[in-house]
Parts: structure tokens; C-alpha cells; sequence
């Protein structure tokens, strides 16, 4: 099993690099929402996944998100690409959050995921997921809200999910200022 890499990118692509570790170059399918540079040099916690007709390296920056792929990869008709894509799309505190808070919607926002896949998710990996201590922090109708106002304006699912995240929680905000410090955040 190959758990990590180290090495430095030779070249990068929607969803792959090419990592050169000690002058072997390994193909690497990475989440679309990390983002690398070729030349840089990075450590990958990664996954192999055995297939009859080849091999396959799923690599993360961190390992919770590593964690989180193999978990959903053990929910029935979850494989390595509806894993993969919804590590790309959601970050993995709003995955979670998700799953916790049953909220299959949410889950089916990535590509190749569908409500009933989603809520097979939530299904089979609440449990697991509240024994880890994930986070307890629901997503709100605001917070929805924000979240597809910032997608309409262009931004990536991701990036609006970790600006809503920043967002002060003990605050009474309304939902145009949750925006507006949104914007700013993602701005700066």
C-alpha cells in the first residue's frame, strides 16, 4: 500500500498531477478543489485502489480528507469518482456537517452524486462520523442562501463554503451582511 508521497510536480491537470518522487513520476487524481502548482514541491497522503484491470492513486493534502475518501468509499455504490467529486466540492467540514445534520441535498450538489446516493451516505456514515467528533455546526437557511448567492456571482462551491465558515457564528447578521463579509473575505 502507498500510503504518502513526497516529491515534486512535474505536471499538473483538471483533477491529476504528476508527482516526481526520487525520479519515478506518479500519476495522482487529486480533488478539483485543491489547487497545485507544477515545480512546487508537496507531500500527498494517498490511496491505492485496486482494480482487476489496473491500479490507481487518489491523493489528498490532508490526511482528513483521505480519511473521509476511504469512508465513503465503503458505502455501497459510492466508487473512488463520486468520492473523489465530493471531496472536490464540498470541503470536508461541510461534508461532514452534511452527514451529520442529514442533509442528502447537500451532498448531492457534487457531480455523479444523486439525492439517493446522498442519503445512502448519510445512511451508513453518520454514525461513524459522530464517533470521530465531527463537527456539530448545522448549516442554517441563511447560510444556504449565502452560499448559492456567492455561486451566482461566480464563485466555486468551495471557496463560498469556506468564506461561510469564517463567518462569526455568535453573530446576529442578516443575510445581505453575511454576503457582504463573504465577499470581502473572498476578496482579500
Amino acid at each position: 500500500m502507498i500510503a504518502r508521497l513526497t516529491g515534486k510536480l512535474l505536471d499538473v491537470a483538471e483533477g491529476a498531477v504528476i508527482l516526481d518522487v526520487g525520479g519515478v513520476g506518479f500519476f495522482v487524481h487529486v480533488p478539483l478543489g485543491e489547487t497545485y502548482r507544477s515545480g512546487e514541491s508537496v507531500v500527498l497522503h494517498t490511496y491505492l485502489h485496486v482494480r482487476e484491470n489496473g491500479l490507481t492513486l487518489y491523493g489528498f493534502s490532508a490526511p482528513d480528507s483521505k480519511t473521509l475518501f476511504e469512508m465513503l468509499l465503503g458505502v455501497s455504490g459510492v466508487g473512488p469518482k463520486a468520492a473523489l467529486s465530493l471531496l472536490g466540492t464540498l470541503a470536508p467540514e461541510t461534508l461532514q456537517r452534511a452527514i451529520m445534520n442529514h442533509q442528502p441535498e447537500v451532498l448531492a450538489r457534487a457531480p455523479g452524486v444523486g439525492r439517493k446516493t446522498g442519503e445512502a451516505i448519510v445512511l451508513h456514515l453518520k454514525d461513524r462520523l459522530g464517533k470521530l467528533g465531527g463537527p456539530a455546526v448545522p448549516l442554517t437557511t441563511d447560510d444556504t442562501d449565502v452560499i448559492a448567492a456567492l455561486t451566482a456571482l461566480g464563485f466555486s462551491l468551495v471557496e463560498a463554503q469556506r468564506a461561510i465558515q469564517q463567518l462569526p457564528r455568535d453573530a446576529d447578521l442578516s443575510i445581505e451582511e453575511k454576503i457582504r463579509r463573504a465577499l470581502a473575505l473572498l476578496a482579500g
